[in-house]
């Protein structure tokens, strides 16, 4: 059963445009991820579903609520986490709970259970101003805000960016255990590495949808070959490697340089290549492909 339906939901701001006839679905239940660099569409199209901003044409609806007719209803079911810290940061931690709890008739002690985990990593900070908190703090408030009125759905618009990697773990952990308890969770982030944690993703790049799949099945469905290379000159081999062939992606990928290629490309070749242009200690070997791998692909088939 999908519980979000997203047609045709474009968006414009002046000539740019935002989003383009963007379509996808959402099970109820699933872990969601939109996947996309900073300016690909994220956060317009989030703030669309949250009925914060109006498309230009298409339609959406979560749970059968339309989000223009029924956006009353829509706000009373959805959990809304926005990428910039919006809690009033002149106000205790526990103050900005309590008055969340309150807009939507509830409060703490009623839904206590559902954001214990996480409160209780913040409650000794409780009588801290919101402003005053480190980034992994906020994130964990600005999450119990949106869980305490006990959402059906989450709406979280790059929750993990600029906080360090056990609090995103972390909160990862909260949102399988969410994603369990049958909350439907829709999350966007820029981070690659946090595609395999999703159900499925939708990989976005300047406002239109790439591919929708499983984390699983779009390494699956990689056609090119991949090879990992390295060699004594890195900077150099960027740039060589980029004149070798006119159909390949290359890119820097940690330590080595990720080349791939739809056509059929020899090893060996390709290291007397590097060896002729004065490449010395060249390592070259076929690779896994990651989500990034797979996301530079297919911007580079859509440009």
């Amino acid at each position: 059963m999908n519980f979000v339906e997203i047609n045709n939901i474009a968006k414009s701001y002046g000539s740019h445009k935002a989003l383009q006839e963007t379509s996808f679905s959402v099970k109820k239940g699933e872990l969601f991820g939109v996947i996309g660099p900073d300016g690909a569409g994220k956060t317009t199209l989030f703030r669309i579903l949250t009925t914060l901003l109006l498309a230009d044409s298409g339609s959406a609806n979560i749970a059968e609520f339309d989000v223009l007719k029924d956006y009353k209803k829509i706000r009373q079911i959805v959990g809304y986490m926005p990428g910039r810290f919006s809690l009033y940061q002149d106000l205790t931690v526990e103050e900005n709970l309590a008055f969340f709890a309150t807009i939507f008739g509830t409060t703490i002690k009623e839904n206590y259970e559902l954001i214990k985990d996480i409160y209780v990593q913040i409650e000794p900070f409780k009588d801290r101003q919101a402003g005053k908190l480190s980034g992994g703090m906020k994130q964990k408030l600005a999450l119990s805000c949106a869980l305490i009125h006990k959402p059906e759905i989450l709406i979280l618009d790059e929750p993990t960016t600029g906080v360090d990697a056990v609090s995103r773990k972390e909160f990862w952990d909260l949102l399988r255990k969410f994603k369990n308890m049958g909350i439907t969770i829709i999350v966007s982030t820029p981070y690659m590495d946090e595609a395999s944690l999703c159900d499925r993703v939708a990989l976005i790049q300047q406002g239109k949808i790439m591919q929708i799949n499983t984390p699983d099945n779009i390494i699956n469905n990689y056609k090119p070959i991949l090879f990992e290379i390295h060699s004594n000159n890195m900077h150099d081999l960027l740039i060589k490697l980029r004149k070798y062939h006119n159909n390949s992606n290359v890119f820097l990928f940690g330590q080595t340089v990720h080349y791939s290629s739809i056509n059929e490309i020899s090893k060996d070749d390709l290291k007397m290549y590097l060896k002729n242009n004065g490449h010395a200690n060249v390592e070259i070997n076929v690779c896994t492909p990651t989500i990034e791998d797979c996301f530079l692909w297919l911007m580079k088939q859509n440009n």
